[in-house]
């Protein structure tokens, strides 16, 4: 199998459009978080798969950013920036989550709690927690600024579902608005991220693979003139 451009493309559609999927499907039934329901299997499965989520959604942006780099101009470039520190953002705070907050949840319960506090911004952190703080603060402004800015560069693109763009672009406005609701509306947040992800990510592909069927017909249709004249 030849690695080219083309096929790069069509598995970072698949790949976007698998992230979607799976950031929507660890949202439903999701338990509430603390430091005994971290230290459960159900928890580290959840998390374990949105650190698969977070770098099959890198791979799905960059692959978004590249195919049309041309029509993105600085916008783009800020937008895919910003959102893809976002998302690393998500991978080290879900890394985190699975395999290092169980580990110190029974000895540190305190600070465990205070930890899933600051990252959710749901309930009141009582101890200090230096610079995480801090940091999840950054990455969290990074990733929703990062989703408007780059749900907006494709919107003016015109080459992707304009509809997906635009869901793309509110998607960080409507986590902004649903962390301040109940733990059970708080989980839809994923929701319009993973539709707008599936969208971009399909469409990404068919895309990519028509271009590649026009790039084969061009090949074939020389060779068919050149069979007829002889």
């Amino acid at each position: 199998m030849t690695i080219t451009p083309n096929l790069l493309t069509r598995w970072a559609g698949l790949a976007a459009a698998a992230a979607g999927a799976i950031f929507i499907g660890v949202q439903i039934n999701h338990p509430q978080l603390n430091a005994i329901t971290i230290q459960t299997t159900d928890v580290t499965v959840r998390d374990s798969f949105k650190v698969l989520m977070a770098a099959l959604a890198l791979a799905g942006i960059t692959g978004m950013y590249l195919n049309q780099i041309r029509k993105h101009g600085l916008l783009g470039l800020i937008g895919y920036v910003v959102f893809a520190v976002g998302y690393l953002g998500i991978m080290c705070v879900a890394f985190t989550a699975a395999y290092v907050l169980p580990e110190v949840a029974s000895s540190s319960t305190g600070f465990v709690n205070d930890a899933i506090a600051a990252n959710t911004a749901r309930g009141t952190v009582h101890g200090d927690l230096g610079a995480f703080a801090t940091v999840n603060k950054v990455l969290g402004f990074a990733y929703l600024v990062g989703s408007l800015l780059f749900g907006i560069a494709l919107y003016r693109a015109r080459v992707l579902p304009r509809w997906a763009a635009a869901l793309l672009a509110v998607a960080g406005l409507a986590t902004a608005v649903l962390s301040l609701m109940p733990d059970s509306l708080y989980r839809l947040l994923a929701f319009p991220n993973g539709i707008a992800m599936i969208a971009l990510g399909y469409s990404l592909w068919k895309v990519a693979h028509v271009d590649a069927e026009t790039q084969q017909e061009a090949v074939e249709d020389p060779q068919r003139s050149a069979a007829g004249v002889e």
